[in-house]
């Protein structure tokens, strides 16, 4: 299925400063929004066998302990690095976009080359992705009281002096392979969505209403999640892993043990909190990232 694309010039530094810009915007918005159920995830994810009865336990658990900012511990992390990782899928995605409108002739691309410029995008994405999931996780599970680490760089530290990069890394193959299969469904979706509502309207993109765009980036965050959530919960298992004395030496020790143990339904825990984050966190970041492009398009 070719897809007509409205793009700007290639060659354009002012348009990559602007992609770089609506992709963070989107990133503080999918952060604001989809923390809570991130939380609440990790931990189902990450905790021993028995410790949760599921998500609402978790709930109950966290406000009875913590009270409600606990569902925002680790917070300042992704909310910068969440920002600059979302800013680098949109601006590596678009520029790949414009990579393939340029040497295509003017021709449509194909929902394959939309996956490609996705998986470009989140391969990229991935080195950045990496440490930073890795050190939200780490104090995203640390309960009041038993603290190990105190803040995002005292985590970051620690977790150099223990392992040096390779520490700081650590789960980076699953985070690579999530992020290139995962983005590259992630932004076709989204693409051929949008595409299918310009072809039935007559319209063109900046004339998408708001709650589409919404619509259109939460049930991408559907495919997103439904696709390659098995490998995030072996990423959260190596992240969540003893510092010391490590128990799972790579990913295929992760996926004997989780299967040894609990069977096809670990791979899945802690599906739910994920797939109902996934509508508003990833409408809210296409959402903002269109919109916050209209406003600087606008503003040109």
């Amino acid at each position: 299925m070719p897809i007509e694309i409205e793009e700007p010039d290639f060659d354009s530094n002012v348009q990559v400063a602007k992609d770089l810009f609506a992709g963070t915007m989107g990133g503080i918005a999918q952060v604001l929004v989809g923390q809570p159920f991130d939380c609440v995830k990790v931990r189902l994810q990450s905790a021993p066998e028995g410790t949760y009865n599921g998500a609402l336990d978790v709930i109950k658990q966290l406000v009875k302990n913590e009270g409600f900012v606990g569902f925002y511990k680790g917070t300042l992390t992704p909310l910068v690095g969440v920002g600059a990782c979302v800013s680098v899928q949109f601006s590596v995605n678009e520029f790949m976009k414009r990579y393939y409108d340029q040497n295509l002739n003017g021709k449509p691309l194909s929902l394959l080359q939309f996956f490609n410029c996705g998986a470009v995008a989140g391969f990229a994405n991935g080195f950045l992705t990496s440490p930073i999931e890795h050190i939200r996780i780490r104090l995203q599970t640390q309960t009041t009281g038993k603290e190990m680490f105190h803040g995002p760089i005292d985590c970051f530290k620690k977790l150099y002096q223990i392992d040096g990069l390779r520490g700081i890394y650590k789960g980076l193959g699953p985070t690579l392979f999530r992020e290139s299969v995962g983005l590259g469904i992630y932004f076709a979706t989204y693409e051929a969505l949008i595409a299918e509502d310009i072809k039935r309207h007559h319209i063109s993109r900046s004339d998408i209403e708001p709650w589409k765009l919404c619509l259109y980036g939460g049930l991408s965050g559907y495919t997103l999640w439904t696709s390659i959530y098995p490998v995030d919960i072996i990423k959260s298992k190596m992240q969540t892993d003893s510092l010391t004395g490590a128990k799972y030496k790579n990913s295929i020790s992760v996926v004997k043990d989780i299967f040894h143990k609990q069977g096809i339904k670990g791979f899945y825990k802690g599906f739910l909190p994920t797939i109902l984050r996934a509508a508003p966190a990833n409408g809210a970041t296409f959402a903002v990232f269109e919109i916050t492009m209209r406003l600087l398009d606008g503003s040109s």
